[in-house]
């Protein structure tokens, strides 16, 4: 279904049923370019396809957008939710670009703007999202992320939110009050509403205090109902943050395995987004969960690179799953690490560690289990600096040879020095 990279450069163009032109924007791996298809989401069984079906199962009122293409407009992945020109996550150590006009969706909240002005006032979209990061247990460049929306008429929020309450508690799936999710469940949330994460001027602050309720009050029941079997005490903290597209703006993270994950960013929606929807009489709250964030702590998957194995080891595991019951993920082995360190200097002020990370996975691909900088150095006399990095080479489902890995970083070392302007030490 698409060409690989290395072709698309030779033809200028790449292939998804539609012709796209190739300009000094385009940074797409091959890797990336192979998995645009999987939809694990939609596959089922997969832990993702389970925990997809659990959240819509908490949100029946809803409508659901499963399938939208992850190849979206800069003017809809940006642009439509407010984001400056200047900002970071507009970078092409960043995100990844077909062209100037054309990428890959970083976030599900593309698709924002098109429903809500197609008069959509509650909906949840599920899909893959794409973005340059770090290499460890819990990154990878594609990721699933859910949007979750709501939007009340700003005159008769209380009213609306009140009934939309009501329903819930109607279908056993909440308490009527945010509680701690269970005794043996921690929920730390002393966030306030202060200069540093704002009310809208537009809007009026009793009807934005309903709104921000009724998101709390529904994320905490939707986090009390995927862990309702979980034998572990869960801790879960609200913390202020940013985003564009909404203000005031939160996240949500879990403490797991010694760190604490962020599932979620949330807000009040930006009313120029709603007014460019046509919806200028509204008020609401958009949230954006990440799947596999969640699904590592529920069902206690220690690596993110898991969710893309074809092994049946993995897969099977998660074909009885009940509502009732909490499945644990079982390893299958252990497979010995291969570590290799690359050191250089580097010759210009430009390089990324992102941009490092993605030739690493374009030549290693789910081999790599972790990069970590573990020495920096300025030389006293030239000023230049050098760095260090760890490679834990590791598969999932193998054991991998000395003289595999040997091969794979002898390409890395050829392809850092070539593309990223650094001299080897």
């Amino acid at each position: 279904m698409y060409s690989s990279l290395q072709n698309a450069k030779s033809s200028n163009s790449f292939q998804e049923g539609t012709h796209y032109e190739l300009d000094d924007q385009t940074n797409i791996s091959p890797s990336i370019l192979s998995k645009l298809s999987r939809n694990l989401h939609l596959q089922p069984h997969h832990p993702l396809f389970i925990l997809r079906t659990q959240i819509e199962q908490h949100f029946p009122h809803f409508s659901y957008f499963n399938t939208f293409s992850p190849i979206v407009t800069v003017q809809k992945n940006f642009d439509d939710l407010g984001f400056p020109k200047e900002h970071p996550g507009r970078n092409k150590t960043d995100s990844y670009y077909i062209n100037k006009q054309i990428m890959l969706r970083t976030h599900t909240s593309a698709h924002q703007l098109e429903l809500f002005s197609k008069r959509n006032k509650k909906f949840l979209i599920s899909g893959d999202v794409y973005r340059r990061d770090e290499i460890d247990s819990s990154h990878y460049p594609i990721f699933h992320q859910m949007e979750g929306a709501q939007i009340f008429n700003i005159q008769n929020a209380e009213q609306e939110i009140s009934e939309d309450k009501k329903y819930l508690i109607s279908l056993n799936l909440t308490t009527s009050k945010i509680t701690p999710l269970r005794d043996n469940n921690e929920v730390n949330d002393d966030t306030i509403i202060s200069a540093n994460n704002p009310i809208q001027s537009c809007h009026p602050i009793e009807q934005v205090n309903f709104t921000i309720q009724h998101l709390k009050f529904s994320l905490n029941s939707l986090i009390k109902k995927l862990f309702v079997n979980y034998d572990e005490n869960l801790k879960i903290r609200w913390i202020d943050a940013y985003f564009p597209f909404t203000s005031p703006s939160w996240e949500m993270e879990i403490f797991f395995k010694g760190k604490w994950l962020e599932i979620c960013g949330c807000g009040i929606i930006e009313q120029e987004i709603l007014n460019k929807a046509g919806q200028n009489d509204k008020i609401g709250w958009a949230f954006g969960l990440g799947l596999e964030r969640i699904a590592m702590v529920l069902f206690d998957i220690p690596d993110i690179r898991l969710f893309w194995s074809h092994d049946n080891r993995f897969l099977n595991q998660f074909n009885n799953f009940n509502d009732n019951k909490i499945i644990k993920f079982q390893p299958f082995s252990k497979f010995p690490p291969c570590i290799k360190d690359i050191s250089f200097w580097l010759n210009d002020q430009d390089f990324h560690e992102n941009n490092f990370c993605e030739i690493i996975r374009n030549i290693a691909e789910d081999l790599v289990e972790d990069v970590k900088l573990i020495d920096e150095f300025v030389h006293p006399k030239t000023k230049k600096r050098s760095l260090c990095y760890r490679i834990n080479y590791r598969s999932m489902d193998r054991t991998v040879t000395n003289e595999e890995i040997n091969k794979i970083q002898k390409r890395v070392r050829e392809d850092v020095t070539e593309k990223l302007n650094v001299t080897l030490r």
